[in-house]
């Protein structure tokens, strides 16, 4: 099972929110590179960004502070948030970037989506970040009327490989992810990365035992209360 450790930008600094919300941002890092270099370092094979900022305003703006994450470690990049056209996923390819999460488009233009895995393949990833088993889009910030699992199926059925599995309830919450929702994604058929709320070694286990892909980490190790070194070494 892979374990990713997640780097979330905010004006180029690295941040955690809670529960999604703008508002809670704390700061870990002025530079988010440092803490790229520092997970790839504890033996991290995969870093998973996102641009906050892109996300919430449609375009991606934290161009320069990817760039300087993709230069500081050897691991696999992926990167969301707010990637919404084809010249922003040649940018990032050009760049060196690994892996293109997709959020708010997969819900509002499929035939895209399509035409990214047709071309890319298991590059593309769809990121589905959810809340009482509907998807949220623009950041969080608002609510869809799809259901979660309907999404991923629509996924599958175009070629999408890989779903990361956001529940924004559990999100920098710290109280475990919730299980039954990522139960039902798995169900799909497709590669499920589960994220939000993941704090113990349990929830680990739990996790690899229900058959996800990955798990992706971030205010659970920002906090302490995971050791990355760990968690690569309970799976």
């Amino acid at each position: 099972m892979l374990i990713i450790p997640a780097i979330d930008i905010i004006d180029g600094k690295c941040v955690r929110l809670t529960k999604g919300d703008y508002d809670t941002s704390t700061v870990y890092y002025e530079n988010p590179a440092e803490a790229a270099k520092m997970w790839c370092d504890y033996g991290a094979k995969r870093i998973h960004v996102v641009d906050l900022d892109g996300a919430k305003n449609g375009y991606i703006i934290n161009i320069k502070a990817i760039e300087d994450i993709r230069k500081s470690c050897n691991a696999e990049i992926e990167v969301g948030g707010g990637i919404r056209d084809l010249k922003t996923v040649d940018l990032l390819f050009d760049m060196g970037i690994d892996y293109i999460i997709l959020g708010s488009i997969a819900v509002y233009d499929r035939e895209f989506v399509r035409n990214l895995v047709s071309q890319y393949k298991n590059k593309i990833i769809v990121g589905i970040d959810a809340k009482d088993g509907y998807v949220a889009v623009k950041g969080w910030i608002e609510k869809s009327d799809i259901k979660d699992d309907v999404l991923a199926s629509d996924m599958k059925e175009i070629g999408v490989n890989t779903i990361i599995y956001t529940d924004i309830k559990k999100d920098g919450m710290l109280n475990g992810p919730n299980f039954d929702s990522i139960t039902k994604i798995i169900k799909t058929g497709v590669n499920v990365v589960a994220s939000g709320g993941i704090t113990t070694i349990d929830d680990i286990i739990k996790l690899k035992k229900i058959e996800a892909y990955g798990a992706i980490l971030g205010k659970a190790l920002y906090t302490k209360k995971l050791n990355l070194k760990d968690v690569l070494e309970a799976v």
